[in-house]
């Protein structure tokens, strides 16, 4: 059993192999005394999406590895799905994704985004996640739960390799021109 002992609100230098210290951020050692920070889970700006094409969350640090984004009650306005895009120089980037969705036995492939699912109706009101992972450089993947209000479930998953770091998500449709109309979508994003 290991024990965490919190002796100080200052950095203290480079602590011994294996402490933590604490200045509003954690910082570990590891074997050859060398400090990292460990990012805590940092929560959006929760965004009602009950109008426009596009809901952005922008400037997000350098540091982020993974973005969870969650989705309460969203619907939209037509038949087009939703999807996450993500960018850099607070630019989205919407081509050159692999992956697609689906929902109940319907598949669909998407080029322009990671998919929240595979189908929609303009009643479908949607609750669920899309998890975006760091898996090396500014390669990005993603998987994506969801259940509607029609009694159906779906999900995705796709990836993208980004020009450069990311600093932007954006939720939109897949045709960018459905609009949104209920519900409230937020993000956590981590180091």
């Amino acid at each position: 059993m290991s024990i965490l002992v919190l002796t100080s609100d200052t950095l203290i230098g480079t602590p011994a192999t294996g402490n933590l210290e604490y200045n509003g951020q954690f910082y570990g050692t590891d074997s050859a005394l060398s400090r990292a920070q460990m990012q805590r889970i940092t929560q959006g700006t929760a965004v009602a999406s009950t109008s426009g094409t596009s809901i952005d969350f922008t400037s997000l640090p350098a540091w982020v590895k993974r973005i969870t984004v969650m989705f309460s009650g969203v619907s939209t306005s037509g038949t087009s799905f939703v999807i996450a895009q993500l960018g850099t120089g607070g630019t989205p980037t919407t081509s050159g994704y692999g992956g697609g969705g689906w929902q109940t036995t319907v598949y669909t492939n998407v080029t322009n985004g990671m998919a929240l699912s595979g189908n929609n109706v303009a009643t479908d009101v949607r609750q669920g996640t899309i998890t975006i992972t760091n898996i090396t450089g500014n390669t990005w993947v993603s998987t994506a739960t969801n259940f509607n209000n029609n009694t159906t479930g779906g999900g995705g998953a796709g990836s993208i390799a980004l020009a450069g770091v990311l600093n932007i998500v954006r939720i939109t449709t897949v045709n960018g021109t459905d609009t949104f109309d209920a519900g409230t979508v937020n993000i956590l994003y981590e180091g």
